[in-house]
């Protein structure tokens, strides 16, 4: 078996806790403060209400010009996302404006685009519009997915490790979920129902990597009675490392690929993924594991009892 890293290296990634704590919380509180200084996340149409519009061009078109014909029929605020290959010439349109009327609204654009590109040069594939109501059943459901996610993960890594196991395996997520957020903040980038999908991907890749270290730190404490918690948890994450960077490096070289070659339909959910995949590896190795020895001061293992 390849390893990147030999299993007897001896970095002390437990005295490194004190300093990535201080980071963490740091870029965290960055990230709310970006949050407070920008009024809120940058709601998609998903959450935010309004409505999506769906053009293919027979012809170049580009994004500026699309805007300019737009500006017209007062269309100005909405956002342009060109997406797909460049020789299909398809362009998504989401405007804040909730239309009651989806046929009122789609004549505005197509009189719109009829004046600036002639008619017959486009084709608009669909029209889709999210209430404000609907975007905020939306706005509860993701929060509640995202709370049922970090419930049944405390539930599972207290089954079958220790209470305070499970504790350091949630703040590790909890921690992803706040620096994902931040940084998307921080950019200004949108906040839709495919950054909420990247979030939960998030939660069970870090989840994985976080149950591997704590499998061989439950290992490691019935093999060596009577070393130190300190020990072997150093132990247990050095033995480990290879397989964290080698399965973080494979996700994170994905990831690369989807935000290079995906285009832009992805890029929002690629992005996510990319910023939580390095925050759950970080995570993993600097938060979770060190924190199971934090708690052995507050809830003592069996062992120590004894």
């Amino acid at each position: 078996m390849f390893e990147l890293i030999r299993p007897d290296t001896q970095f002390d990634f437990v005295g490194k806790m004190k300093a990535a704590v201080i980071a963490s919380v740091a870029f965290i509180l960055i990230g709310i403060a970006s949050i407070v200084f920008h009024g809120g996340l940058n709601l998609g149409v998903d959450f935010a209400g309004g409505a999506v519009v769906q053009v293919k061009f027979q012809k170049e078109a580009s994004t500026d010009a699309l805007r300019s014909a737009l500006d017209g029929v007062q269309l100005e605020n909405s956002t342009i996302q060109e997406f797909g290959a460049a020789e299909n010439r398809e362009f998504l349109i989401r405007t804040p404006e909730t239309a009651a009327d989806l046929k009122l609204l789609t004549d505005r654009i197509d009189s719109a685009l009829a004046k600036a590109f002639g008619q017959g040069t486009y084709e608009i594939r669909r029209v889709e519009a999210v209430g404000p109501k609907v975007g905020k059943d939306l706005t509860q459901k993701a929060i509640l997915a995202l709370a049922l996610a970090w419930a049944a993960m405390l539930i599972y890594i207290g089954f079958r490790f220790e209470f305070r196991y499970a504790v350091g395996g949630i703040l590790a997520l909890i921690h992803d979920v706040l620096v994902t957020v931040g940084v998307l903040s921080l950019l200004n980038m949108e906040f839709t129902l495919n950054t909420v999908a990247a979030l939960l991907t998030i939660i069970g890749f870090s989840i994985n990597d976080t149950i591997v270290i704590y499998d061989r730190i439950r290992e490691n404490v019935r093999k060596k009675i009577r070393a130190d918690l300190r020990q072997i948890v150093n132990v247990s994450v050095n033995e480990t490392l290879s397989r964290t960077i080698l399965t973080s490096l494979t996700v994170f070289l994905v990831l690369v690929a989807l935000l290079v070659l995906g285009g832009p339909v992805i890029f929002d959910f690629a992005f996510a993924l990319f910023v939580g995949v390095i925050a759950g590896s970080y995570s993993t190795v600097f938060i979770a594991s060190p924190f199971v020895l934090f708690m052995e001061r507050f809830m003592p293992s069996k062992r120590k009892r004894k």
